[in-house]
């Protein structure tokens, strides 16, 4: 009897020393339980300034959340393996969580329960007695037989490319990343919300030298696209701990989530000694702040989902023969980027890069219906397992009015080069197909067959009205071998005996994008498209953008628009598992400055024959990159409204 009262006293004693030790709230439900105790004399002050009403508000329930403090540390029941906090845990040698535990380890089980526990299996039968005791048993459930494969998959994780790391390279030169919103297409790009710095997570505690994997609150200091540089609650202005993550990653969760998933909440070790009461200090910080939506990851994962499917058959440009389309089929599928294969290529090395967006893939029957030259594939019959993709998967141009007056044949214009994508040159409309469309030539370098003319939409963001470039003081490329420089449009028109196109034909939709000159980014070489690099914004024409990629020459520079699906925010490579390029090291930086002239002499003989038709794939990428388009405005200001064309003078 006596000894029985003695049980319940150190029982009782354990659970007041764990009530008053341990704990915190789950952010969500009404307050449980009295949330008043004291806290240590140096606990912060400050108050947590208000955030985005959207998201989640942390309220103090005084719900539980357990975790050591740093003087218990943790125990292993030796029975059935759970991991729970050794102040809590049954008789003087801790050696079990509970009393089932204790009386079971002699008995006839025990070697089985061993076994099973070695084997990596659940808790047995037995164990789930642990589900009556307070906390102890939801403290880490499962985690004992879960450490291993944790750790697996710690190995697992992204490697950054050749020691490229976006945190350092934004820490070190204080860039900033383009905001994850100003990509409509990238994943979450519709529905980030307000995740902003100050934003309250629960990711793994590194600073730990436990077993099993455990985790701490952290806020958010600074964004760069998916990418967050994290500090964990309790260091305050102490940096030296910081981390960079991406918050889309599978060990990033709101807070509460460890309440609910019976996961170990643990303080980093260097600071575990700071607070004596880290329930009252966690209560203080978090209480008001704002964390992930509850159902985040679901939103990650729903908008990584792609309609696309492999062995769908698709019409594509020509990627040596710009003025035509092929069939391909879609052989892989990564971050909404598909790599096609032209039907015809046996071994599956004749490919093609693009996202699924690009205004440059159809569905099957789309070159017949507008006109399109088409190249007619010698398989006369679908190869099994491959199938049309539906046509509604497909981006949709935006209707347009050709029945008053229209784009007609021989109208000028300026156009971004499909081959020379950091050129806007002087451009002729060749021939008006039905729906829109146009095939556009660049004067002065068209081949005589017409094989280089490439496909526009009259709502292309790559095409402009006569005076464009004059008006917004970006160089415009004259035709090859014209002798009369500077160029002067009102000249060349009356020695061509041409017309420019009507200005009021062309799209002058500015969206509200959110760029700004200096920003960081993703962005696929539409050169060689299967490339996603690191690069700049460096100029804004309203919705055009200035492409640079970082270590490499102006030259390289690309146009493209601001809703090209060929642009992704920083943390986008290693969301998807697509391979990153870094940019160029010092090296190819000199070399790049010790033969600038032999590198724009092989620039510009590129074009030229077989290199010529290779590379305009990705120009063509560009070209006829998005439905949307500029407006006036002066050079190198970042207009996000909307303004009036404005051209000087129409000859």
């Amino acid at each position: 009897m006596e000894n029985t009262k003695d049980l319940t006293e150190h029982t009782s004693r354990a659970e007041r020393k764990r009530r008053d030790s341990f704990g915190m709230f789950d952010g969500y439900d009404s307050c449980s339980e009295d949330t008043s105790s004291s806290s240590s004399s140096d606990e912060s002050e400050e108050e947590v300034a208000p955030l985005p009403s959207s998201l989640p508000i942390i309220k103090n329930n005084g719900q539980v959340y357990t975790y050591p403090d740093g003087k218990s540390g943790m125990a292993t029941c030796e029975m059935c393996g759970m991991v729970g906090v050794r102040d809590a845990f049954y008789s003087k040698t801790k050696r079990f969580c509970s009393v089932s535990c204790s009386r079971s380890y002699s008995s006839n089980s025990k070697k089985a329960s061993i076994l099973a526990r070695l084997q990596g299996k659940p808790p047995t039968k037995k164990a789930k007695v642990l589900q009556k005791q307070p906390l102890v048993a939801k403290l880490a459930a499962y985690a004992q037989y879960q450490a291993t494969l944790q750790n697996q998959a710690k190995t697992k994780a992204a490697v950054p490319v050749e020691g490229f790391s976006w945190g350092n390279y934004i820490n070190s030169n204080s860039f900033t990343a383009a905001p994850v919103t100003c990509f409509k297409h990238a994943p979450m790009g519709m529905c980030w919300g307000d995740i902003s710095e100050g934003v309250r997570v629960e990711v793994p505690n590194t600073d730990c030298s436990l077993p099993t994997k455990v985790f701490w609150i952290a806020g958010i200091i600074k964004l760069a696209g998916y990418n967050a540089l994290l500090r964990y609650e309790g260091f305050e202005n102490d940096s030296s701990l910081d981390f960079w993550c991406n918050i889309c990653g599978s060990d990033i969760h709101p807070v509460g989530w460890c309440a609910t998933s019976g996961k170990p909440l643990v303080p980093p070790r260097t600071i575990q000694h700071k607070y004596t009461n880290w329930k009252a200090f966690l209560v203080k910080r978090l209480t008001g702040a704002k964390t992930l939506p509850p159902d985040f990851s679901q939103k990650v994962s729903e908008s990584m989902q792609y309609p696309f499917k492999t062995s769908m058959r698709v019409e594509v440009v020509d990627k040596t023969h710009l003025c035509r389309t092929r069939v391909a089929v879609v052989e892989s599928v990564i971050g909404g980027r598909l790599r096609l294969v032209y039907e015809e290529s046996e071994d599956k090395t004749d490919d093609f890069w693009c996202h699924m967006y690009s205004p440059l893939i159809h569905h099957i029957g789309w070159s017949r219906s507008i006109g399109h030259r088409f190249k007619r594939s010698d398989i006369t019959k679908k190869q099994e397992g491959h199938f049309d993709a539906p046509p509604h998967l497909f981006m949709k141009v935006k209707e347009v009015d050709a029945a008053g007056e229209w784009f007609k044949e021989g109208m000028k214009l300026e156009a971004i080069d499909p081959l020379n994508l950091s050129a806007i040159c002087v451009a002729t409309i060749r021939k008006v197909l039905a729906d829109g469309y146009l095939m556009i030539g660049i004067d002065g370098s068209e081949a005589a067959d017409g094989s280089d003319w490439f496909c526009y939409h009259a709502t292309s963001p790559s095409i402009f009205p006569v005076g464009f470039c004059e008006i917004n003081m970006i160089e415009l490329t004259p035709p090859r071998g014209y002798a009369k420089l500077p160029f002067k449009w009102f000249d060349y028109l009356r020695e061509t005996d041409s017309i420019a196109a009507p200005v009021k034909l062309f799209n002058k939709e500015v969206p509200n994008h959110g760029f700004h000159v200096g920003m960081k980014l993703e962005a696929v070489d539409l050169m060689e498209p299967r490339l996603v690099c690191v690069a700049t914004v460096t100029r804004i024409i309203h919705r055009l953008l200035r492409i640079h990629f970082d270590g490499w020459e102006d030259e390289y520079d690309q146009w493209v628009d601001c809703e090209s699906p060929d642009l992704y925010p920083v943390g986008w490579c290693q969301l998807t598992g697509y391979q990153l390029q870094p940019p160029a090291p010092q090296s190819s930086r000199d070399s790049q400055s010790s033969s600038s002239k032999q590198k724009k002499k092989a620039k510009s003989q590129q074009y030229k024959g077989h290199k010529k038709m290779t590379s305009l794939q990705l120009k063509e990428e560009l070209i006829d990159g998005e439905e949307y388009n500029f407006l006036q405005g002066a050079s190198d200001q970042e207009s996000n409204g909307s303004a009036s064309y404005y051209i000087k003078q129409e000859p």
